[in-house]
């Protein structure tokens, strides 16, 4: 009997845009299976779900406007795809719960677009990402929860990662202390960040600052480590904002009391994060596979929150994984069901000619069909054997 299924003619051009790329079957079935973990422990910590639209009105008040791929709508109105969660759910937060109840737990996933490569994504321009926000409180109790879930989501898909804790208004606090204002205190924020004391040196050469001012900015650069970075931080903190910072930081840390790293030196996009920041990273991989941090809604309203790039987990625990089900060739419905109760994925034979399923077996690496009750192996050297 032939078969009306047909190969298809062999493609003109593959080519997707640089940035993109396809998810094939494996590796599909990995990310799903992480992302539902990650949803289930979500859940379980009392996170509701939530699903955003990919379309935004583009702003330039937006973060990532500079970034963002836009488009126009058929009405002329300039629209963005989207490009970070944070935003979008303040909107939404703005929208349909501005009466709270606070404090307010949701979480979300989808993908995310930018319109540049940028290697810190591995030069991707368009992935995905799960996360939770935690909206309403302000408290080192909040900062402590989302430390403990960020550990319990990561160790509830088998990853052992470092958490590393930062606090980017402390370095602009201590510069504010040290009196540097204006465009010396910017340079100063991106040369501490980048731990560059050679720029530290060079910017205080520039602007005649003191040789202790000079000290302190390179103590700053130094931050890193266990719980001792809080009593040197402790050290450096001369103003109430400083102070307050350390003595937040300590509360959180009390409150975790698991292993935290510090990273004071943080002092990057300190504009935006009002509190603290933290990542966390995973044995063989020198970019974070979660990150978040503390931020202000429009109006003031608190919020704090974290997101995991599923394509950075996936690659981690790749080799970790649980194999998927194995595939069997059902010649009827009821070996199908049969094969599917034991926990078996049964595909369905589309006809009659033994040596076209038997050729197919092999071509898809399906080692036994089964009928009625009968499994049988495939014989893999493309012979019409096998007869259930």
């Amino acid at each position: 009997m032939s078969s009306p299924v047909r190969s298809p003619a062999p493609p003109r051009a593959a080519a997707i845009p640089e940035g993109t790329r396809d998810v094939l079957p494996p590796e599909w079935a990995q990310r799903e299976h992480l992302r539902a973990r990650l949803v289930e422990v979500f859940g379980a910590w009392g996170y509701r779900g939530v699903e955003l639209p990919a379309l935004e009105y583009a702003s330039a008040d937006h973060p990532q406007d500079a970034r963002a791929f836009k488009l126009i709508d058929s009405g002329g109105q300039v629209l963005a795809l989207r490009s970070e969660f944070t935003t979008a759910m303040g909107r939404l937060v703005r929208s349909r719960f501005p009466a709270g109840p606070f404090p307010l737990r949701l979480h979300y996933g989808g993908r995310l677009w930018l319109r540049a490569l940028t290697s810190e994504l591995g030069r991707l321009r368009e992935f995905y990402q799960v996360g939770v926000e935690l909206i309403g409180v302000a408290t080192p109790q909040a900062d402590a929860e989302l430390l403990h879930l960020a550990a319990a989501a990561l160790g509830a898909v088998g990853v052992s990662a470092q958490l590393e804790v930062g606090y980017p208004g402390f370095v602009d606090a201590v510069l504010e202390d040290a009196g540097l204002h204006g465009e010396a205190r910017d340079a100063l924020h991106d040369a501490i960040d980048r731990k560059s004391g050679a720029d530290v040196d060079l910017l205080a050469r520039r602007d005649g600052l003191s040789a202790e001012v000079t000290r302190t900015l390179h103590a700053l650069t130094d931050l890193y480590g266990g719980a001792e970075v809080l009593d040197t931080a402790g050290g450096l903190a001369q103003g109430e904002r400083a102070r307050d910072a350390v003595a937040h930081l300590r509360t959180v840390a009390a409150l975790y009391s698991g292993p935290l790293l510090f990273d004071l030196g943080v002092s990057r996009r300190y504009g935006y994060y009002t509190g603290i920041t933290f990542r966390a990273y995973a044995d063989g991989l020198n970019q974070p596979v979660l990150g978040g941090g503390r931020y202000a809604l429009e109006g003031g309203l608190p919020g704090a929150g974290f997101a995991v790039g599923l394509e950075r987990l996936t690659g981690v625990l790749a080799p970790t994984l649980p194999p998927e089900p194995e595939v069997v060739l059902a010649l009827d419905l009821a070996g199908a069901t049969l094969a599917r109760a034991a926990g078996l994925t049964a595909e369905l034979a589309w006809t009659d000619d033994r040596a076209e399923l038997q050729a197919f077996c092999v071509a898809r690496g399906i080692k036994r069909m089964v009928q009625g009750n009968t499994f049988s192996d495939v014989d893999s050297s493309g012979s019409n054997g096998g007869g259930a």
